[in-house]
């Protein structure tokens, strides 16, 4: 067990930093988190979901095994969205991240040359029996138990797809861990869009094509998290179209998940789209009223806290995005409890979440419009934020805008702040300029690998708010 004066969440910073390197380091964590700890968690809080997302994909681990390193008992990492981070970020640092994103497959495969292996999957850790029922998700949990119970019989592809934190990643690690239980004669693969990319890379550098579509054509349940990272990668998506054709054709199961549906994804290959909607086709929504107490009770009983019902149904009033976000609103609530030595009341609640209830309900909401928009434009979430000034990321940032403008009560010095801290009348120039364009009923146009793509800007506008559930409609099936 490792000892310092300093406090835990200063041993756990600097012990990360030892852990993953100075470069990484200052991309990911300096500047843009803030760790606390309660009990048997450690919370991450993050300035948006893109670097959350990311700092949970990559990291989650290593700040696992650090915190258990330094409390010398079993921990567990949680991740919440903190506003005052946004606006602490240095304003080159979404460049330095886009950049190590977009770079990110050729520096995994060089370090696993060195190393002499291709990377792993994901640890598995969602189960059916904690995945907290609601109207929201009932479908996507009914169809991927489906799936589980008998692979290849009903839904072929499954395409699960929704906002961030809403419980995606937990069906598909359900399906993974439910058919290693029950049938573990069958082949089961998960991975990430992401490492699917990363291990092809290695496979083309290092001449083993063979060895990694033996790895993934004969398997019985191919499932794939993040789809939407295939965007923007042409010779990824070809390589996955013949292994979806390989697994697909044999009868063996296949299931996706994505933050976007699949004709919403930029930049990826017709042939794939086709496929990806040819089977079951759902989305999970935000979680109702009633669906946030059973989330908020059962990461208390985790947690073996007894909270008072009055101070759940506080904060299931008031917090309405995500998962995560639940579980961290609550997290910060026990450890300001803890610190302070006072009992957990609606008084305490009040207190503890002000900040976040005047901040971080409109920086979320804003982060879900960024995630469906960089997908539909095939970016990544941190270029809306960086300097860089192409058609396509000038005409992305803009619709996010306006929709911020018109779907949140963020105002324009909020949006410019969070968007890589932009002078208020950026924002208010571009959304003007999308207002215009819609008002007129003019065209959007940008660049992609192929060449200019144009679409009627209403039409674009109708789909992305759609995507956001502005519109009704929870699933779609097409054959």
């Amino acid at each position: 067990m490792t000892t310092c004066t300093m406090d835990p969440a200063g041993q756990l910073e600097n012990l990360i930093a030892e852990r993953v390197g100075p470069q990484r380091f200052k991309v990911w964590f300096k500047n843009a988190t803030r760790f606390t700890f309660a009990d048997d968690f450690v919370k991450v809080a993050v300035p948006n979901q893109f670097i959350g997302g990311w700092i949970e994909s990559h990291f989650s681990e290593t700040i696992q095994e650090v915190a258990e390193e330094i409390t010398g008992r079993p921990m567990e990492v949680a991740f919440g969205i903190d506003a005052e981070l946004a606006r602490s970020l240095r304003k080159k640092q979404p460049d330095s991240q886009v950049d190590y994103v977009a770079n990110n497959p050729e520096r995994v495969a060089r370090q696993h040359k060195r190393r002499g292996a291709p990377p792993t999957g994901p640890r598995l850790r969602g189960r059916f029996d904690d995945f907290v029922l609601g109207d929201s998700n009932r479908l996507a949990h009914s169809t991927a138990r489906t799936v589980a119970d008998e692979p290849s019989r009903q839904y072929n592809p499954l395409f699960i797809h929704g906002g961030c934190g809403l419980g995606k990643t937990h069906l598909l690690h359900a399906i993974c861990n439910h058919l290693r239980d029950q049938r573990p004669e069958l082949t089961c693969v998960c991975v990430t869009g992401e490492d699917f990319t990363n291990q092809f890379v290695y496979a083309v550098k290092s001449g083993e094509r063979d060895s990694f579509r033996h790895r993934y054509r004969p398997v019985d349940v191919l499932v794939i998290d993040d789809i939407h990272f295939l965007a923007n990668k042409r010779a990824t998506q070809e390589e996955f179209l013949h292994t979806f054709n390989a697994v697909a054709g044999q009868g063996k199961q296949v299931v996706m998940a994505s933050d976007a549906h699949p004709k919403l994804i930029g930049h990826l290959s017709e042939s794939l789209v086709n496929r990806f909607v040819s089977g079951m086709v759902v989305k999970i929504d935000p979680p109702d009223r009633s669906l946030r107490v059973g989330i908020l009770r059962q990461h208390a009983q985790r947690m073996h806290r007894e909270i008072p019902e009055d101070v759940i149904e506080y904060v299931a009033e008031r917090f309405s995005s995500n998962v995560r976000e639940l579980n961290g609103v609550l997290l910060k609530l026990v450890a300001l409890a803890d610190v302070s030595n006072q009992a957990i009341t609606p008084a305490l609640a009040e207190s503890a979440v002000r900040d976040l209830v005047q901040h971080t309900l409109p920086v979320l909401h804003l982060s879900n419009i960024e995630a469906i928009v960089s997908i539909y434009f095939g970016l990544a979430p941190a270029d809306l934020h960086t300097s860089r000034k192409t058609r396509t990321i000038a005409l992305a940032r803009g619709i996010v805008m306006h929709m911020a403008r018109k779907f949140t009560n963020m105002s324009y010095p909020e949006i410019g702040r969070h968007m890589g801290n932009k002078n208020h009348s950026t924002v208010i120039l571009a959304n003007r300029r999308i207002a215009k364009l819609v008002k007129e009923d003019g065209t959007a146009r940008w660049m992609t690998p192929a060449g200019e793509k144009h679409a009627p800007i209403r039409r674009l506008m109708d789909e992305l708010e759609s995507q956001l559930g502005q519109t009704n409609g929870k699933a779609t099936s097409a054959t």
